[in-house]
């Protein structure tokens, strides 16, 4: 039965999210009504008794929101013009982006093209060069309305990729964007992607997402079959399908594309072969490819292809013949390459669509997309993520939630993941699974009670190796919980912790823990499983942003989600039985305490010298580390190596810790001060808050630390056999 602290319970829950949660019922009414049912109380229930108050009320806040219909942004067409307004553009004396859009005649359609450039694209400096190729009419009177442009005539018709290649010999900018005359960007089309350029520089060619003026998705990258011929990703489709929402390489792009201006010399431009146009897009992708670099699709980037529904469903025979044609000289010209990187006619439109047919894919499934900046172990996943993307995997994720948490869907997506979310994936993600299972070669499961969900159907339907990294082993954590209070509600729990993780452990083909100190007790029950660690963090060559000298910086920091019970105690034990003791000997001392939802006996012990932050941005956390003196992190129990030990390390601020605290890590007596007891602990703090000189000699050490333990070399060290044993494609 659900008794009256566990009511209770459930309405603080609520009120912890009051503001979402009550938007949603106000708003949402009859969808929160549908969804009181027995089901959903009995789901209620267990969860009070088996979940923290924050991860409750997010299970909640998902579960309400996946019935609400999202909203749609309205297309901007400008469609109906009763006057033409004069567009000033501005002449930026150093352009970034070159803006070509050719032109014959349609003098409404291009201007409404200029209109929305004019109006969608921000801050970005651009020049637009206009070329128009012996129209009757079209441009003659351009100047009176357009300032700030360039337009180049031809007399005589040159056809569409003359016109382009003549225009590129005028541009100024770094990248040339090649724009249809009959297409309307959308809000912020052209910043996501310059973006891609340079977050990337083997980017050569990028493009957008082409919708039709209904909301139907036109493209989403064009797919080149092996016989030569050409087909868009999507066509028709409902545009905000997860993966039509993901940055990937493509065949080709067209439309609305943009690529580097010396790569475009280099190549020569467009292929005259194909005059007068058909083909010419693709082959301009697999030059780019040649080249050496990636040819990429960008979904932020929206642009709506009006002209092409004007003939979407209008051929004559002259163009047909003109495809056909143009399709034969692109096989002859491209027909070794389409033999070795593309796959048959329709066939397996999995791999095609991102080009992952030579590439591992590797399904990666949590509880929900990694909010790394709320809990260590989402930063941990958010990490590996990162990290198998980077070494060229085709990566998939999966949420248990299947939710799509902004910002951090949009900022997997842009990383090339693809995550997949929504009513649909949330009832058939089965389905998905076996329709696809030929082509998942590795899964890498998180956390015991996400993983026991998945592991037998994978088992069962697909041949792909099973990757478990457990984060920590939650029957020790609780076990040593238990050692500590005495509660035997924990020690069952304990054990019904333990009987999950070894039936997981017995099912897995590797199983990856973050210290030595899980895989040794691993290894007494499992002694021939092939169990090992890997970094939980895994950090860059680049060093984080220099921080205020010590002798200029202040007070106490402690980082922790109070999800996390040890962390609750860590808190509680550190307030009551040791600040008090240093605050005498060092007036005037602070404390900040960062960490979403801290409870009520946390809340209670606020003061002038103790101050609860609640939840901080990634950028506000970096602040605190960079203007704290000492990071303190009083953990009693616990297990593994902690995920925020690490961070401290990483951006250089002297850590004071316990031995579970700085539990699997190798010698660390030069990079930590760690005591066993409160008046140990005390006195360490008490006598390096000043000690300026021992202080900077343990934050080089850390740094030197984290650069030896926790890189992207160590990573590969680790799971080198486990997936790279066979694939040719991992480089470092």
């Amino acid at each position: 039965m659900l008794d009256f602290n566990q009511l209770k319970k459930a309405i603080l829950a609520v009120a912890l999210h009051s503001l979402k949660l009550t938007h949603i019922i106000f708003h949402h009414p009859a969808i929160f009504i549908k969804h009181l049912n027995f089901a959903n109380f009995a789901k209620l229930v267990w969860c009070l008794r088996n979940e923290s108050l924050r991860d409750m009320g997010l299970r909640i806040e998902s579960y309400l929101l996946r019935y609400i219909p999202e909203k749609k942004e309205k297309l901007e067409l400008f469609k109906e013009l009763n006057r033409f307004e004069i567009l000033r553009f501005n002449q930026s004396s150093q352009p970034l982006v070159s803006i070509i859009i050719p032109v014959q005649n349609e003098w409404t359609l291009t201007y409404t093209c200029l209109q929305a450039i004019y109006v969608n694209t921000g801050q970005v400096d651009y020049e637009i060069i206009l070329i128009d190729d012996a129209s009757a009419a079209c441009t003659g009177s351009a100047v009176d309305y357009l300032e700030g442009i360039q337009v180049l005539r031809f007399p005589d018709k040159l056809g569409l990729l003359r016109q382009f290649n003549q225009a590129a010999d005028k541009v100024r900018g770094k990248y040339i964007l090649f724009l249809r005359h009959d297409t309307k960007v959308q809000k912020g089309w052209l910043q996501p992607l310059l973006d891609l350029m340079h977050n990337d520089r083997q980017a050569g060619l990028v493009g957008s997402k082409l919708l039709y003026p209904d909301g139907k998705l036109q493209e989403a990258g064009g797919i080149i079959w092996r016989d030569g011929a050409a087909a868009r990703f999507g066509r028709f489709d409902n545009p905000e399908k997860p993966e039509y929402n993901y940055v990937k390489e493509v065949d080709f792009i067209s439309g609305a594309i943009m690529m580097r201006a010396d790569l475009w010399r280099e190549i020569g431009g467009f292929d005259l072969r194909y005059t007068p146009g058909s083909m010419e897009e693709a082959d301009l992708a697999f030059e780019v490819r040649e080249k050496g670099y990636k040819v990429l699709y960008q979904p932020k980037s929206v642009v709506v292809h009006v002209g092409e529904t004007l003939m979407a469903h209008e051929s004559s025979s002259g163009v047909k013949r003109a495809q056909a044609e143009n399709q034969s000289k692109f096989l002859q010209k491209w027909g070794e390459v389409l033999a070795q990187e593309n796959s048959p006619n329709g066939v397996d439109i999995f791999c095609a669509r991102d080009r992952s047919l030579y590439r591992k894919t590797i399904l990666v499934i949590d509880h929900y997309v990694p909010r790394y900046d709320k809990d260590a172990g989402s930063r941990t996943t958010f990490h590996y993520l990162n990290f198998f993307a980077e070494m060229g995997f085709n990566v998939k994720f999966i949420g248990d939630n299947f939710f799509c948490h902004e910002p951090y869907t949009s900022q997997l997506q842009q990383i090339g993941v693809e995550v997949l979310y929504g009513n649909w994936y949330k009832n058939h993600y089965r389905d998905w699974i076996k329709a696809n299972a030929s082509t998942i070669d590795y899964v890498y499961l998180n956390r015991p009670n996400i993983a026991v969900k998945y592991l037998d159907f994978l088992k069962k339907h697909t041949k792909a190796k099973v990757l478990y990294y457990g984060h920590d082993l939650h029957y020790l954590r609780e076990l040593r919980e238990y050692e500590v209070t005495g509660n035997r509600k924990v020690l069952k729990s304990s054990e019904r912790w333990r009987k999950l993780e070894f039936e997981i452990i017995r099912n897995s083909d590797v199983v990856y823990y973050p210290s030595q100190v899980e895989v040794s007790e691993i290894k007494q029950h499992f002694p021939l499983g092939k169990i090992k660690t890997i970094p939980a963090y895994i950090f860059s060559g680049e060093e984080p942003k220099k921080n205020r000298p010590l002798e200029l910086r202040r007070d106490l920091l402690f980082v922790g989600g109070f999800q996390h019970r040890p962390n609750i105690d860590a808190v509680l034990w550190f307030l009551k039985d040791i600040f008090p003791y240093v605050l005498r000997e060092i007036p005037g001392l602070k404390l900040y305490i960062i960490g979403a939802n801290p409870p009520e006996a946390v809340r209670m012990l606020e003061s002038e010298s103790v101050h609860l932050t609640g939840a901080v941005s990634e950028e506000e956390l970096q602040t605190y580390y960079q203007n704290c003196r000492l990071a303190v992190i009083p953990l009693r129990y616990g297990a593994g190596i902690k995920g925020k030990l690490i961070e401290a390390m990483y951006y250089q601020i002297p850590v004071i810790t316990t031995s579970i605290g700085a539990e699997g890590l190798k010698e660390t007596a030069n990079q930590l001060f760690i005591c066993a007891q409160e008046d140990a602990f005390a006195q360490h703090l008490i006598q390096a808050y000043d000690n300026y000189e021992l202080l900077n000699r343990m934050v080089n050490n850390s740094r030197q630390y984290v650069q030896r333990h926790f890189s992207k070399e160590n990573v590969i060290k680790a799971i080198r056999d486990d997936v790279f044993e066979s694939w040719k494609g991992m480089t470092v």
